[in-house]
């Protein structure tokens, strides 16, 4: 019961504001679930409501933003397969949260905002890439980003959903060839898919709700609040 509450609350944020869904629900899970069962069993079921987000709102994709990202992307997912199946990731878990943390601070306060050109795609694809493959949460990555390329509320979601449609697949089809997708994982992926598209619904009615301003302070509480669960599982692991 925990864990639909749990996957609910992440998907219908999701569903809000177009990313979240690993930010909120793969920290929280992780203290009663292994890394190798949630990650890809989250990234599987992400999929599905991936696929719906990005294709409604293929229209408002800016695509000159995100193309830059995918190579960048691509490769460190690569990579990251290989530590998620080999490595400790306690470290980067904390150096993960940490930097979450600081970022959603920052925009939390009342200052200029970030712009930046699109050579942080390197930086950002890359780390994006990177940690979505071990935890599933390179969304803050993505979305600091985007941010930097100041979209608007529409843009930011339709373009977010587009990265995560081409990143996820990636990472699903290098967890599969890894074996990750044991009959447990698919198992739980079909108890939860009922949980997802309800969440997805009532986060998609919320977003038209929503102003500009507060969706973006929605998106930095929901970065500062995921950034502190993740530093306290590296701690009380």
């Amino acid at each position: 019961m925990l864990a639909i509450m749990i996957v609910f609350i992440a998907y219908m944020v999701k569903g809000l504001s177009g990313f979240g869904s690993g930010l909120i629900a793969i920290p929280l899970l992780a203290f009663f679930l292994p890394l190798s069962v949630i990650v890809p069993a989250l990234g599987l079921l992400s999929y599905g409501g991936t696929l719906y987000q990005s294709f409604s709102l293929r229209r408002q994709v800016v695509w000159r933003d995100i193309w830059p990202l995918f190579p960048f992307s691509l490769v460190a997912i690569a990579a990251a397969l290989w530590l998620l199946v080999n490595l400790d990731t306690t470290t980067l878990t904390l150096a993960l949260g940490i930097f979450i943390t600081i970022y959603s601070l920052y925009s939390l306060l009342s200052l200029s905002d970030l712009h930046g050109g699109r050579k942080w795609a390197i930086l950002a694809g890359g780390l994006g890439g990177f940690v979505s493959a071990i935890f599933g949460t390179g969304g803050p990555f993505y979305v600091v980003y985007l941010k930097l390329r100041q979209l608007n509320k529409t843009q930011f979601r339709a373009s977010i959903a587009m990265v995560f449609l081409i990143d996820g697949g990636a990472r699903i089809g290098g967890y599969a060839m890894n074996g990750l997708y044991t009959h447990h994982v698919l198992w739980l992926v079909l108890i939860l898919l009922p949980v997802l598209v309800l969440a997805m619904y009532v986060g998609h009615r919320l977003h038209h709700k929503i102003e500009q301003k507060k969706f973006n302070q929605i998106i930095s509480v929901l970065l500062c609040v995921s950034g502190m669960m993740l530093i306290a599982k590296t701690v009380v692991i």
